[in-house]
């Protein structure tokens, strides 16, 4: 289950465009109310970007065995950021919309429950090795998720209801990449899209969005039982087309961003402040009385933005909470041979200080 050991632009490139798309997704929520043309696009990135992250993270993550240098990578590329940008964002809200300022690490505040899903996630990979057929056990899990009424601690809804796109890149292999890179299947991947944002824009006023942002069950959508399993399993389909028609349409050779795509956690985990920053500026109404004018400036901003975010000195600037270190104290040394047995001394390697690919 091993992924590729050198960094292939594709991929680089795939995480980029999804962030940027991330980023948009978040930023057209402040203006999208009584539109329609952004309501449809909005629907039909919705429809696919969190899958194909997801999907992503799941196939970067299929060597991941919780070695104890996996473990420490785990928890300072994704746990302890979480808890700062908890903290972070919880201030925010408070100084911007005047909520209560509110500590509550097991109730993930905006954008930080990807962090939450990512870590326990991870955690599953091992389990789901262990198992036959494990994309349609996940299926299972994800559709029984709805029909409980589980609060969103840990943001457990979420966790369980995505789960198969995370379970879905463990199973992938490179071969099933390599199919999307040809001609034939990116021409079908233009018409897919475009069929979906015409279908998009036909039903404009889209469905509740929860449908999409998997985070509630069938009783807060309102809706029988049968009809959301029908539904379910249609957006499942639905999705897994729009993820394979967005990867087709990937690049595949280096391009100007594709450096960036191996750093999505800074532009992931600050664009939230900047909308923040911007609800408190009063920017939106005004970019929404603006009509198209204003959506394009807004999209045009949160592109620069995100390629902002992505830069060195950014990321020098916010290493320390983004990419923070264990205490050295914290971190055991390497097995003695005397632990070990005779040959682990031959055998001991220095833990890689890599980052895991967010």
């Amino acid at each position: 289950m091993a992924a590729p050991d050198t960094r292939d632009p594709f991929f680089d490139n795939a995480k980029f465009l999804l962030i940027v798309l991330v980023a948009l997704g978040h930023s057209w929520e402040q203006i999208v109310s009584g539109t329609h043309t952004l309501q449809a696009v909005h629907t039909v990135v919705y429809a696919f970007h969190m899958p194909a992250f997801i999907l992503l993270c799941g196939y970067f993550s299929q060597r991941f065995s919780a070695r104890p240098d996996q473990m420490r990578r785990l928890l300072e590329g994704v746990l302890i950021p979480y808890l700062l940008f908890e903290t972070a964002y919880a201030a925010a809200n408070s100084a911007v919309r005047g909520e209560p300022f509110e500590l509550t690490p097991t109730e993930p505040t905006y954008l930080c429950w990807f962090l939450v899903a990512l870590f326990l996630w991870r955690l599953s990979t091992p389990l789901w090795r262990a198992v036959r057929h494990p994309v349609p056990i996940a299926v299972l899990v994800s559709l029984a998720a709805g029909f409980t009424t589980m609060s969103y601690d840990l943001a457990l809804p979420r966790v369980l209801m995505f789960l198969p796109w995370f379970v879905l890149g463990l199973s992938l292999r490179p071969q099933h990449f390599a199919f999307l890179r040809t001609r034939v299947a990116r021409r079908w991947a233009v018409v897919a899209l475009a069929l979906a944002g015409a279908g998009a824009y036909l039903f404009v006023p889209a469905p509740d969005e929860h449908w999409l942002s998997m985070d509630v069950g069938y009783t807060e959508l309102g809706v029988s039982p049968l009809r959301y399993l029908v539904v379910r399993l249609a957006l499942f389909v639905l999705s897994a087309v729009l993820v394979a028609a967005f990867l087709a349409c990937v690049p595949r050779r280096r391009t100007l961003f594709t450096a960036l795509g191996a750093v999505t956690m800074y532009p992931y985990l600050l664009h939230g402040l900047l909308i923040r920053a911007g609800e408190a500026a009063g920017l939106y109404p005004a970019l929404k009385d603006l009509g198209p004018v204003g959506q394009v400036v807004l999209t045009l901003t949160v592109v620069a933005a995100v390629f902002l975010l992505s830069t060195p000195p950014v990321r020098l600037l916010f290493q320390l909470f983004v990419e923070p270190r264990l205490p050295r104290w914290s971190v055991p040394g390497p097995p003695s041979a005397a632990q070990d047995g005779p040959d682990a001394a031959l055998t001991a390697r220095r833990p890689s200080r890599s980052r895991p690919s967010s």
